[in-house]
Parts: structure tokens; C-alpha cells; sequence
């Protein structure tokens, strides 16, 4: 049975073993917890040909370098627009090659994009809690966080050549200025010109972002009415507000329940490209009705099927591209009528 190993020589803060995530426990307290970036989890798996949701490793901005010490592995890289280099050669941010031993592959943020996963031809092996390998990352249950020195091991590790390509990142996956929100189910608790301020005011991302959430900077939401409201579940993407009037979006590792008022929320479809902001970063909310977001996830839906679906389809040697390809619509008898 192959195997490749892995060293890793460097990891920033936040890089982890991440697979799909862990449902159907936040009734008992636990997190799914799972990729920040979820569209660029399931990519770097399609363009391998993996079943989708296997563990993975996510990279923050802090980056990541690891070496090759036994046997090979293709990898594929895609979330963020990271540097990626084999070897001090420069890849595609988003891109399919192979680490083989005595290499070094390293990952450093690029013009933009805070998260990416790195997959694997084979299955990484990984500590798994309640079934999963997500990590929580305050408490570190799961794959765990990645450390300078630890040794990581792909089984069944296999080189996939015929998969090897660049991926142009589609349009959607970039961060914008506008972020669709939803409002409520709370926002009852707030006066109408602090309501107006939401919709219309800039905001942008504090220091204070992990895996949990990220506190905003902007313009102060005050509570207008008596906070007796009792602690209730909460859902990735919901703008809670704190006494102090600090909105807060929720991420991958929050809490299952919350006290304080939801001003809004931001549709799943919007959530992978707000993660790849960064710090600093202005944007505005866009208000949409709940209709108006279910129809923007089911288009949503529908483009991020058709592009998994292409990434899936292996490059292949130049003889299987030409067979693929129609190359006769063109060909005449080479006879006068």
C-alpha cells in the first residue's frame, strides 16, 4: 500500500485538518465546525477525483510550507488567491501537481483571499471526533491544528499526473463590497435609524477574527429595547450584536447558542466569499427579502454544481484531450460540387 509523508516545516495560526464538517450534533452544544471556505474545500477535492468531504488541510493567512520526506502525493490547492510554490517554482493559486519526496510545496497569501484547503490523492490520516476529522479549534477535538515539526501521512497515496492543471477561480469566490444580509429574526430590537445605519453605513472587519467570527467596525447598533431575550440556537452567518452595540458574523466554529439579538443574517451562498476578506476590509450591507436570498442560493447552487462538475473532469494526456474534443465540424470531402 503506498504512502507519502509529510513534514510539516512551518504553519501559521488557524492551519488545520478540516474535512466537511461535523452535522447533526449542535443540539448537544457541538459546533459543525468544518471549512471556512466551503466551495474551495469542495473544488480542491473534485479536481482530484476524491469523494467529496474527506479531511483536508486548511491554510490561513499565516501560510503553510510542508516537505516530502517519503513517496509522492498530487495535491490540488483552491480558496483564496494564495502563492503557491513546488520547490520555489511558482504554481497556479488554484491548481492540481504533485509533492514527491525531498520537495517542498509552501503556501503564502497572495492579492487576495484569507483561507484555502490543500487535498489530497489519498486519505490523510487524521484524529477524528464523533466522527469527523473537522477541528474545533478551541478546544482542538478533531485532526487538530497544524505545528511546526508534526508529521502528517497520506494512505493510499497516489500520483495523478493526468489531473495535474491550473483552475481559473470563477467570478463569485472573490470578496466584494456588498454582502447580502437578511434581516431578523431580531430586528425588532433595534430603532429604525439604527436599522437604516445597517443597510446603508459602511463596515468593515476588525482584528478580531478566527474561526468563531469576526467583530465589525462601523457604526454603533444600540439595543433599543430590554434584552430578556433567552439564549436560542445560531446559524453560520448570523449578525449578532452584543450590548455594546458591536455587530459580530458568526463562522465556522461558533457557538450553537446565543443570547444576544440577530440583527440579520448572511446567506450560506454569500459566506465563502465574505471569509476571504480580510482584516481592514470596507464593504457594505445589501438587504435582500427572503425571497429574493433563496433564489440567489438555488442560481448560486446551480453555478457552483456546473463548475465542480467541469474541475472534475481530468486534463489527461494530449491524446485523451483530442479524443474529447470535436475536431471534424470543419472538414470538407475536399470535392467541388
Amino acid at each position: 500500500m503506498s504512502r507519502a509523508v509529510l513534514r510539516v516545516m512551518q504553519a501559521g495560526p488557524h492551519c488545520s485538518v478540516q474535512d466537511a464538517g461535523r452535522p447533526g450534533h449542535m443540539r448537544f452544544g457541538v459546533p459543525g465546525s468544518g471549512p471556512m471556505d466551503g466551495f474551495g474545500f469542495a473544488v480542491a477535492h473534485a479536481a482530484l477525483g476524491n469523494p467529496f468531504g474527506g479531511a483536508a488541510l486548511e491554510v490561513s493567512m499565516g501560510g503553510l510550507v510542508l516537505e516530502c520526506v517519503e513517496g509522492a502525493v498530487s495535491f490540488a490547492v483552491a480558496g483564496g488567491g494564495f502563492r503557491v510554490a513546488l520547490d520555489g517554482t511558482p504554481l497556479g493559486p488554484w491548481c492540481v501537481a504533485t509533492l514527491a519526496a525531498g520537495q517542498t510545496l509552501s503556501l503564502r497569501p497572495g492579492t487576495w483571499g484569507s483561507w484555502c484547503s490543500i487535498a489530497f490523492a489519498g486519505r490523510l490520516d487524521a484524529r477524528r471526533w464523533l466522527g469527523s476529522a473537522a477541528t474545533h479549534a478551541l478546544s482542538g477535538f478533531g485532526g487538530g491544528a497544524l505545528t511546526s515539526g508534526q508529521r502528517l501521512e497520506v494512505e493510499e497515496a497516489e500520483r495523478r499526473e493526468a489531473r495535474h492543471a491550473t483552475l481559473e477561480p470563477p467570478t463569485w469566490v472573490r470578496p466584494t463590497d456588498r454582502v447580502p444580509v437578511v434581516l431578523g429574526p431580531q430586528e425588532r430590537f433595534f430603532a429604525p435609524e439604527t436599522l437604516a445605519a445597517f443597510r446603508s453605513e459602511s463596515f468593515r472587519l476588525s482584528d478580531a477574527y478566527d474561526r468563531m467570527g469576526v467583530r465589525l467596525s462601523g457604526p454603533a447598533l444600540p439595543v433599543a429595547a430590554k434584552l430578556d431575550m433567552p439564549s436560542e440556537p445560531v446559524v453560520k452567518g448570523a449578525v449578532q450584536v452584543s450590548g455594546d452595540g458591536v455587530a459580530t458574523v458568526l463562522l465556522a466554529d461558533h457557538g450553537t447558542t446565543g443570547g444576544y439579538p440577530k440583527i440579520g443574517a448572511v446567506p450560506r451562498f454569500a459566506l465563502d466569499a465574505f471569509c476571504q476578506m480580510r482584516s481592514g476590509d470596507a464593504f457594505r450591507f445589501e438587504v435582500l427579502s427572503p425571497e429574493a436570498a433563496l433564489a440567489g442560493a438555488r442560481r448560486a447552487a446551480q453555478a457552483a454544481d456546473g463548475y465542480l462538475a467541469a474541475a472534475g473532469q481530468a486534463a489527461g494526456s494530449l491524446e485523451q484531450r483530442l479524443a474529447r474534443m470535436n475536431l471534424i465540424g470543419g472538414v470538407t470531402a475536399g470535392e467541388e460540387d
